[in-house]
């Protein structure tokens, strides 16, 4: 026990504190666990992410990056429904992209601009978008013919994810509470009152959401 008190003790203690004869001589000191400049604009970060999440009420609040690198007022899409999808060029659901541009072109052929589709390359699973924004969006134009935006690349889980992804786990949590997203091409449907209205693992084919795309698109737009 003594040993172990000494240990601890020893743990807190400036060992540069020097007598006026100059032999060492430990005392306390509180200020050991500083924060370094890395982790103070870790906190930033965070603390402007969590400012931003706790301020946001809907999907409208949130201004994700574009493939130029330029904000996105998703405020732009107030009254539509829109599907959100983490997507990759180089996943075993990749081919996914033919069936959500399917669904894209068969709904707005109907609906016109009350429905988008809008995909976030993201690189966290498996390494599965290595690619520039640039070459991503010729990927899914050249291989798939995707005609519905493809947003900037972002992190979707961790420290620096996409504030919108924060917000829509937390609105809408997966199997057994979890709010990481497990893969790439799992979605989320907004309804018109910008709130989630669904969520569906990477396994959900594209076409087996047209069913609830039109139902919330057969509700009637907040006044």
């Amino acid at each position: 026990m003594q040993a172990s008190r000494s240990l601890f003790q020893s743990a807190f203690k400036d060992p540069t504190q020097k007598t006026a004869r100059g032999v060492s001589k430990s005392r306390p000191f509180l200020n050991v666990w500083a924060p370094s400049p890395s982790v103070q604009q870790y906190q930033f970060h965070t603390a402007a992410k969590l400012r931003n999440m706790a301020s946001a009420t809907s999907f409208y609040d949130f201004k994700p990056i574009d493939k130029r690198g330029q904000p996105v007022p998703l405020a732009d899409h107030k009254g539509k429904v829109v599907l959100v999808v983490n997507v990759a060029s180089k996943c075993g659901f990749t081919p996914q992209y033919e069936g959500l541009e399917k669904i894209y072109k068969d709904i707005k052929a109907k609906h016109g601009d009350d429905f988008t589709i809008l995909g976030f390359p993201c690189n966290q699973f498996g390494g599965q978008e290595p690619g520039s924004d640039e070459e991503v969006q010729s990927f899914c134009q050249l291989n798939y013919g995707v005609t519905f935006p493809i947003m900037g690349k972002s992190d979707v889980n961790g420290d620096n994810a996409n504030p919108l992804y924060e917000w829509l786990k937390k609105e809408q949590p997966g199997l057994l509470g979890m709010k990481r997203i497990k893969w790439n091409f799992e979605k989320f449907l907004i309804g018109r009152d910008g709130k989630v209205a669904g969520r569906w693992a990477s396994t959900t084919k594209p076409e087996a959401l047209e069913k609830p795309i039109l139902e919330e698109l057969a509700k009637p737009a907040p006044a």
